[in-house]
């Protein structure tokens, strides 16, 4: 019987197939319209801070269908492993959070339970969010409590797979770097825009090969045929300026002007401030050199 870990994987990959679909595209350009609050402080807790943290999270990719309203989710993939159904994370106290406390829903980003016990499933990136500062998740919370309740029944997810019995240990209190820790700083928004979940190999399991961070190799397959993740440590970005790698973070485009293929969210990305961008950039380029990962 393969692990968990390589379930979870082809499920994500299925899922990642989808969302980066012409679907994706009509999410990013149906939602709201968005102004960069700048650098935010750590301890702000207001729902601009916490629009410009949801979008570095990437959560709306996921619970926003196509064509539909922002956060009230709807979005369904069909994969051999079970039926994908994002839930509505609107206000509302009947189908979305509206009755969910702010304890509950900060549990269930960062440890991946429910007010009920119960576990969520993937490709909620549970093990990235559970680094997720207090500060940030609160700001995130009031964003969404912000956002207009809207009344949609979204059936829940069903797997063909067994989830695990949790994903941790309850989570502390967590608290961000300072921002003039750039290193640090640069770390911590690499994990919760959970992107070495893309761009680290896995072994046979479907476990991230952590020795091997930011190697790259993961092949993801879609209509537009396949795409492998790239390699991010300084083997992969030498000859890279640091205005070439913001520009790949933002816009998809590479340094010879070539666009990327999905599933990056790069609507999603365009508006990280030039300070934190920095601060990835710092980070990337102290990571460990590594060959680019094998093509799984």
């Amino acid at each position: 019987m393969r692990a968990f870990g390589h379930r979870i994987l082809i499920v994500v990959a299925f899922i990642l197939v989808a969302m980066a679909g012409p679907g994706a595209a009509q999410t990013a350009a149906t939602s709201p319209a968005v102004t960069s609050p700048g650098v935010t402080s750590p301890g702000a807790t207001s729902p601009g801070a916490g629009e410009y943290m949801m979008r570095a999270a990437d959560c709306m990719a996921c619970h926003t269908r196509p064509g539909g309203t922002p956060f009230a989710g709807g979005r369904e993939v069909g994969t051999p492993f079970g039926t994908i159904s994002s839930p509505n994370i609107t206000p509302d106290p009947d189908t979305g959070i509206g009755k969910w406390t702010d304890a509950q829903l900060a549990k269930a980003i960062r440890e991946g339970v429910r007010p009920d016990k119960s576990l969520i499933g993937p490709p909620m990136p549970i093990e990235f969010y559970r680094d997720m500062a207090d500060d940030d998740l609160a700001a995130i919370i009031a964003y969404l409590r912000a956002q207009p309740a809207v009344k949609n029944v979204v059936p829940r997810s069903t797997y063909r797979i067994p989830l695990p019995p949790s994903y941790g240990p309850p989570v502390g209190k967590v608290k961000a770097p300072a921002r003039r820790d750039k290193l640090k700083y640069g770390q911590y928004l690499v994990t919760i825009g959970h992107c070495m979940e893309c761009h680290t190999p896995r072994n046979e399991k479907g476990e991230l090969v952590r020795a091997k961070l930011g190697a790259g190799g993961q092949v993801i397959e879609g209509p537009w045929g396949k795409t492998v993740s790239r390699n991010l440590t300084p083997t992969g970005l030498k000859d890279w300026t640091d205005a070439q790698i913001a520009k790949a973070i933002r816009e998809g485009v590479d340094r010879n002007g070539q666009h990327y293929r999905p599933p990056m969210a790069y609507e999603f990305y365009k508006n990280i401030n030039d300070a934190d961008i920095s601060a990835i950039i710092t980070y990337l380029r102290a990571l460990k050199p590594q060959p680019m990962g094998p093509a799984n």
